[in-house]
């Protein structure tokens, strides 16, 4: 695929990066792993130290902008509003498990379970209902997902025999 290799070889190919993971961070990204973005991204567009470097702090600052933005909206909107949404598709009983988790555990949670696989930034609209406090919010979500991310490339260097 030339334009998709185009694309990728473009100054533009970190720009869409960061807004691929803008809608991973608001869980719009159902046709993609999260699992796989970043190891694509290094085999596709990395290379370097710097670049590497760079995919890592991409997907960082655009997974949290995303799952902010998710965040905001359940903290505003609520619950029974995403529920309704076509466009949320967590079903009402795994909500009420990630809730639970919530409670139990409180705002640790959230970067814990956003450095897992599975529970990635499951825990984002719990937080929200909770009214969890922005900032502490933004700081937990990015922690987890650089966790997250520096395990992938850290996997995907080992296999490349790049580390």
């Amino acid at each position: 695929m030339p334009v998709v290799r185009n694309i990728l070889d473009s100054e533009y190919a970190f720009l869409i990066l960061l807004g691929v993971f803008v809608l991973e961070g608001a869980m719009l990204m159902y046709f993609m792993p999260s699992e796989g973005i970043v190891p694509a991204a290094i085999i596709l567009i990395g290379g370097s130290v710097a670049e590497n470097a760079l995919i890592i702090g991409i997907a960082v600052a655009g997974a949290t902008v995303g799952q902010f933005a998710l965040f905001s909206l359940a903290k505003r909107g609520g619950r029974e509003y995403l529920l309704e949404k076509r466009w949320f598709r967590i079903s009402e009983e795994k909500l009420d498990r990630f809730d639970g988790w919530f409670d139990r555990w409180g705002p640790l949670v959230v970067p814990v379970s956003n450095s897992l696989l599975f529970t990635r930034g499951m825990l984002t609209v719990p937080a929200g209902f909770a009214e969890m406090d922005d900032r502490e919010f933004v700081v937990l979500s990015a922690l987890g997902t650089l966790s997250f991310e520096l395990i992938l490339a850290a996997i995907t260097l080992g296999v490349l025999g790049m580390l």
